[in-house]
């Protein structure tokens, strides 16, 4: 597995797509959202989590933006 910045997966990010990705199914399952969440609180706790952030692109803007970043 590649250890590189570039290939690096975000603390816990699989939990926290999957915790997403839950709430806007349609139909909504809340139990198996809840699971998501205790999945993920498990992951942090273990991991010792402080924080999360989002994270700016590092180069050129996101597809469709305006926007100009300061």
């Amino acid at each position: 597995m590649d250890a590189s910045p570039q290939n690096a997966q975000p603390v816990c990010g699989e939990q926290v797509l999957e915790l997403l990705n839950c709430t806007i199914e349609s139909p909504y399952d809340k139990d198996k959202c809840q699971r998501l969440l205790d999945s993920l609180r498990q992951c942090v706790t273990n991991k010792k989590v402080k924080k999360f952030f989002l994270a700016e692109p590092s180069i050129g803007k996101p597809e469709g933006s305006n926007e100009k970043r300061n």
